[in-house]
Protein backbone atom coordinates (compact mmCIF):
# COMPACT_ATOMS: atom_id res chain seq x y z
CA UNK A 1 0.00 0.00 0.00
CA UNK A 2 0.94 3.50 -0.93
CA UNK A 3 2.64 5.60 2.18
CA UNK A 4 -0.64 8.31 2.89
CA UNK A 5 0.21 12.16 3.55
CA UNK A 6 -2.16 14.69 5.28
CA UNK A 7 -2.12 18.56 5.71
CA UNK A 8 -4.95 19.14 7.55
CA UNK A 9 -5.01 23.61 8.18
CA UNK A 10 -7.84 25.32 10.25
CA UNK A 11 -9.87 27.78 8.44
CA UNK A 12 -9.85 30.19 11.17
CA UNK A 13 -7.39 32.79 9.18
CA UNK A 14 -5.42 33.24 6.52
CA UNK A 15 -2.51 30.58 5.34
CA UNK A 16 0.91 32.41 5.60
CA UNK A 17 4.43 31.07 4.87
CA UNK A 18 4.72 28.41 7.68
CA UNK A 19 1.40 26.86 6.94
CA UNK A 20 3.27 27.00 3.04
CA UNK A 21 6.32 25.26 4.01
CA UNK A 22 3.76 22.11 5.91
CA UNK A 23 1.81 21.59 3.02
CA UNK A 24 4.95 21.82 0.37
CA UNK A 25 6.77 19.46 2.35
CA UNK A 26 4.04 17.04 2.79
CA UNK A 27 2.89 17.32 -1.01
CA UNK A 28 7.08 16.88 -1.85
CA UNK A 29 7.17 13.55 0.47
CA UNK A 30 4.07 12.04 -1.33
CA UNK A 31 5.61 12.50 -4.65
CA UNK A 32 8.86 11.48 -3.72
CA UNK A 33 7.59 8.13 -2.13
CA UNK A 34 4.63 7.59 -4.90
CA UNK A 35 2.25 8.01 -1.84
CA UNK A 36 -1.18 9.57 -1.47
CA UNK A 37 -1.57 13.21 -0.43
CA UNK A 38 -5.01 14.45 1.70
CA UNK A 39 -6.16 17.63 2.88
CA UNK A 40 -8.15 17.86 5.92
CA UNK A 41 -10.09 20.68 7.11
CA UNK A 42 -10.17 20.98 11.08
CA UNK A 43 -13.19 23.36 11.73
CA UNK A 44 -14.15 22.02 15.15
CA UNK A 45 -13.99 26.09 16.19
CA UNK A 46 -17.06 27.05 14.95
CA UNK A 47 -16.30 30.18 16.59
CA UNK A 48 -13.72 31.23 14.67
CA UNK A 49 -13.53 28.70 11.47
CA UNK A 50 -15.42 30.74 8.68
CA UNK A 51 -16.38 29.46 5.16
CA UNK A 52 -14.27 32.34 3.58
CA UNK A 53 -10.80 31.35 5.05
CA UNK A 54 -11.77 27.50 3.98
CA UNK A 55 -11.91 28.77 0.16
CA UNK A 56 -8.99 30.89 0.60
CA UNK A 57 -6.76 27.68 1.99
CA UNK A 58 -7.80 26.14 -1.22
CA UNK A 59 -6.55 28.82 -3.34
CA UNK A 60 -3.69 29.45 -1.62
CA UNK A 61 -2.96 25.47 -2.14
CA UNK A 62 -3.34 25.54 -5.91
CA UNK A 63 -1.73 28.78 -6.73
CA UNK A 64 1.24 26.98 -4.32
CA UNK A 65 0.65 23.82 -7.36
CA UNK A 66 -0.50 21.50 -4.87
CA UNK A 67 -2.65 18.40 -5.30
CA UNK A 68 -5.33 16.48 -2.95
CA UNK A 69 -7.23 13.89 -3.27
CA UNK A 70 -11.21 14.57 -2.86
CA UNK A 71 -13.63 14.30 -0.97
CA UNK A 72 -11.56 16.61 1.52
CA UNK A 73 -12.57 15.36 4.96
CA UNK A 74 -14.17 18.41 7.13
CA UNK A 75 -14.15 17.71 10.94
CA UNK A 76 -17.37 19.69 11.55
CA UNK A 77 -19.17 16.61 9.60
CA UNK A 78 -18.17 14.21 11.42
CA UNK A 79 -19.02 15.08 15.42
CA UNK A 80 -21.36 12.26 15.87
CA UNK A 81 -17.65 9.75 15.08
CA UNK A 82 -16.18 11.64 17.42
CA UNK A 83 -18.66 11.83 20.21
CA UNK A 84 -18.90 8.17 19.77
CA UNK A 85 -15.41 7.34 21.09
CA UNK A 86 -15.81 9.69 23.90
CA UNK A 87 -18.62 7.36 25.13
CA UNK A 88 -16.37 4.26 24.71
CA UNK A 89 -14.02 6.00 26.68
CA UNK A 90 -16.83 7.13 29.70
CA UNK A 91 -17.62 3.44 29.35
CA UNK A 92 -14.05 2.85 30.54
CA UNK A 93 -13.99 4.93 33.38
CA UNK A 94 -11.43 7.00 32.02
CA UNK A 95 -13.40 10.46 31.35
CA UNK A 96 -15.17 12.79 34.01
CA UNK A 97 -16.62 16.14 34.05
CA UNK A 98 -14.89 19.31 35.10
CA UNK A 99 -17.20 22.57 35.70
CA UNK A 100 -15.39 25.03 36.61
CA UNK A 101 -15.09 28.33 34.29
CA UNK A 102 -11.91 29.85 32.21
CA UNK A 103 -11.74 32.32 34.90
CA UNK A 104 -11.86 30.10 38.25
CA UNK A 105 -9.47 27.82 36.67
CA UNK A 106 -7.15 30.95 36.40
CA UNK A 107 -8.11 31.74 39.96
CA UNK A 108 -7.36 28.44 41.05
CA UNK A 109 -4.07 28.79 39.26
CA UNK A 110 -2.94 32.18 40.78
CA UNK A 111 -3.78 31.04 44.37
CA UNK A 112 -1.59 27.88 43.98
CA UNK A 113 1.29 30.08 41.72
CA UNK A 114 1.51 32.50 45.23
CA UNK A 115 2.20 29.37 47.61
CA UNK A 116 5.35 27.78 44.87
CA UNK A 117 5.16 27.96 41.08
CA UNK A 118 2.08 25.84 39.75
CA UNK A 119 3.11 23.23 37.03
CA UNK A 120 2.79 23.99 33.22
CA UNK A 121 2.09 21.57 30.33
CA UNK A 122 4.75 21.55 27.59
CA UNK A 123 2.73 24.48 25.69
CA UNK A 124 3.38 26.33 28.57
CA UNK A 125 -0.33 26.30 30.22
CA UNK A 126 -1.04 25.61 33.47
CA UNK A 127 -2.14 21.87 34.38
CA UNK A 128 -5.88 21.43 35.33
CA UNK A 129 -5.86 22.78 39.50
CA UNK A 130 -9.88 21.54 39.95
CA UNK A 131 -10.68 19.07 42.18
CA UNK A 132 -13.56 17.58 39.45
CA UNK A 133 -12.03 14.25 39.28
CA UNK A 134 -13.35 13.45 42.93
CA UNK A 135 -16.68 14.54 42.57
CA UNK A 136 -19.60 12.00 43.50
CA UNK A 137 -21.98 10.77 40.67
CA UNK A 138 -24.52 11.90 41.98
CA UNK A 139 -22.81 15.76 42.15
CA UNK A 140 -22.33 15.44 38.61
CA UNK A 141 -25.36 14.58 37.71
CA UNK A 142 -27.07 17.08 39.68
CA UNK A 143 -24.43 20.02 38.09
CA UNK A 144 -25.02 18.50 34.76
CA UNK A 145 -28.88 18.66 34.71
CA UNK A 146 -29.18 22.19 35.72
CA UNK A 147 -27.27 23.39 32.69
CA UNK A 148 -23.66 24.10 34.20
CA UNK A 149 -21.15 24.11 31.44
CA UNK A 150 -18.43 21.49 31.41
CA UNK A 151 -15.58 19.98 29.81
CA UNK A 152 -14.92 16.34 29.50
CA UNK A 153 -11.47 15.73 30.81
CA UNK A 154 -9.40 12.53 30.49
CA UNK A 155 -7.99 10.97 33.88
CA UNK A 156 -4.71 11.32 32.81
CA UNK A 157 -2.90 8.67 35.78
CA UNK A 158 -5.94 6.15 35.26
CA UNK A 159 -5.20 6.20 31.11
CA UNK A 160 -1.55 6.17 31.34
CA UNK A 161 -1.83 3.08 33.89
CA UNK A 162 -3.78 1.19 31.37
CA UNK A 163 -1.12 1.26 28.69
CA UNK A 164 1.98 1.62 30.03
CA UNK A 165 5.45 3.33 28.89
CA UNK A 166 4.39 4.38 25.46
CA UNK A 167 6.89 6.34 22.53
CA UNK A 168 7.43 6.49 19.25
CA UNK A 169 10.24 6.58 16.51
CA UNK A 170 10.56 10.03 15.52
CA UNK A 171 11.94 10.75 11.85
CA UNK A 172 12.33 14.64 12.18
CA UNK A 173 13.25 16.29 14.82
CA UNK A 174 11.86 18.05 17.96
CA UNK A 175 12.70 21.49 19.13
CA UNK A 176 15.46 20.38 20.88
CA UNK A 177 17.09 18.16 18.24
CA UNK A 178 15.11 15.21 19.31
CA UNK A 179 15.55 12.19 16.76
CA UNK A 180 15.34 8.36 16.93
CA UNK A 181 13.55 6.79 19.74
CA UNK A 182 11.02 9.00 22.01
CA UNK A 183 9.23 8.17 25.47
CA UNK A 184 6.07 9.52 25.13
CA UNK A 185 5.44 11.80 28.60
CA UNK A 186 1.67 12.46 28.39
CA UNK A 187 0.94 12.40 32.05
CA UNK A 188 3.05 16.06 31.57
CA UNK A 189 0.08 17.10 30.03
CA UNK A 190 -2.39 17.07 33.08
CA UNK A 191 -5.96 15.73 32.60
CA UNK A 192 -6.49 17.06 28.80
CA UNK A 193 -10.15 18.12 27.90
CA UNK A 194 -11.19 16.01 25.39
CA UNK A 195 -14.55 17.73 24.74
CA UNK A 196 -17.03 20.45 26.01
CA UNK A 197 -20.62 20.35 26.57
CA UNK A 198 -21.25 22.09 23.35
CA UNK A 199 -18.36 20.64 21.26
CA UNK A 200 -18.17 17.21 20.82
CA UNK A 201 -14.51 16.64 20.36
CA UNK A 202 -11.09 18.23 20.66
CA UNK A 203 -7.60 19.06 18.40
CA UNK A 204 -5.89 15.60 20.75
CA UNK A 205 -9.23 13.23 20.02
CA UNK A 206 -10.28 14.51 16.60
CA UNK A 207 -6.67 14.04 14.97
CA UNK A 208 -5.96 10.84 16.18
CA UNK A 209 -9.04 9.34 15.24
CA UNK A 210 -9.46 11.30 11.66
CA UNK A 211 -5.73 10.37 11.14
CA UNK A 212 -6.78 6.03 11.87
CA UNK A 213 -10.18 6.26 9.80
CA UNK A 214 -8.12 7.98 6.81
CA UNK A 215 -5.77 5.64 7.05
CA UNK A 216 -2.68 8.33 7.71
CA UNK A 217 0.64 6.49 7.85
CA UNK A 218 2.88 9.62 7.67
CA UNK A 219 2.30 12.23 9.79
CA UNK A 220 4.72 15.08 8.77
CA UNK A 221 3.97 18.79 10.94
CA UNK A 222 5.87 21.14 12.48
CA UNK A 223 7.87 20.58 15.77
CA UNK A 224 5.33 22.66 18.00
CA UNK A 225 3.39 19.59 17.96
CA UNK A 226 5.90 17.49 18.88
CA UNK A 227 5.39 16.77 22.28
CA UNK A 228 1.35 16.65 21.89
CA UNK A 229 2.38 13.22 20.17
CA UNK A 230 2.55 12.15 23.34
CA UNK A 231 -1.17 12.79 24.27
CA UNK A 232 -1.80 11.20 20.50
CA UNK A 233 0.57 7.85 21.24
CA UNK A 234 -1.94 7.13 24.24
CA UNK A 235 -5.04 8.28 22.91
CA UNK A 236 -3.88 5.21 19.97
CA UNK A 237 -2.93 2.77 23.09
CA UNK A 238 -6.31 3.78 24.56
CA UNK A 239 -8.28 3.48 21.72
CA UNK A 240 -6.52 0.44 19.61
CA UNK A 241 -5.77 2.49 16.71
CA UNK A 242 -2.36 2.51 14.69
CA UNK A 243 0.44 4.63 14.81
CA UNK A 244 1.70 6.37 12.13
CA UNK A 245 5.04 7.58 11.49
CA UNK A 246 5.76 10.98 13.03
CA UNK A 247 8.47 13.50 11.31
CA UNK A 248 8.44 16.92 12.93
CA UNK A 249 10.11 19.83 10.83
CA UNK A 250 11.56 23.26 11.59
CA UNK A 251 9.14 26.58 12.36
CA UNK A 252 9.64 29.43 9.74
CA UNK A 253 10.10 32.50 12.45
CA UNK A 254 9.53 35.98 11.46
CA UNK A 255 12.24 38.48 11.97
CA UNK A 256 11.82 38.46 15.97
CA UNK A 257 12.66 34.64 16.05
CA UNK A 258 8.99 33.83 16.98
CA UNK A 259 6.84 31.30 15.23
CA UNK A 260 4.29 32.72 12.28
CA UNK A 261 1.15 32.92 13.73
CA UNK A 262 -2.42 33.88 12.35
CA UNK A 263 -3.55 35.31 15.72
CA UNK A 264 -0.45 37.63 15.48
CA UNK A 265 -1.26 38.50 11.93
CA UNK A 266 1.49 37.36 10.23
CA UNK A 267 1.81 37.83 6.43
CA UNK A 268 -0.62 35.60 4.20
CA UNK A 269 -0.26 33.99 1.08
CA UNK A 270 -2.66 35.84 -0.17
CA UNK A 271 -0.94 39.35 0.44
CA UNK A 272 2.58 37.71 -1.17
CA UNK A 273 0.30 36.84 -4.19
CA UNK A 274 -1.26 40.28 -4.52
CA UNK A 275 2.61 41.59 -4.28
CA UNK A 276 3.64 39.58 -6.88
CA UNK A 277 5.48 36.81 -5.25
CA UNK A 278 5.67 33.67 -7.37
CA UNK A 279 4.93 29.66 -6.31
CA UNK A 280 8.87 29.24 -6.94
CA UNK A 281 9.86 32.32 -4.96
CA UNK A 282 7.83 30.75 -1.97
CA UNK A 283 9.34 27.44 -1.96
CA UNK A 284 12.75 29.91 -1.78
CA UNK A 285 11.96 31.95 0.74
CA UNK A 286 10.66 28.58 3.20
CA UNK A 287 14.11 26.99 2.09
CA UNK A 288 12.71 24.52 -0.26
CA UNK A 289 14.16 23.41 -3.46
Amino acid sequence: MPPVFRFAPSPNGFLHLGHAYSALLNFDCARAAAGRLLLRIEDIDTARCRPEFEGAIFEDLAWLGLAWETPVRRQSEHLGEYRDVIEKLAAQGLIYPSFESRAEIAKLVAERDAIRPWPRDPDGAPIYPGAARSLSPKTRERLIRSGTPYALRLDMAKACSRTGELGWIEHGSGPDGQTGRVGARPDAWGDIVLARKETPTSYHLSVVIDDALQGVTEVVRGSDLFWSTSVHRLLQALLELPQPRYRHHRLILDGSGHKLSKSTGSTGLRELRAKGVTPREVRSLVGLP
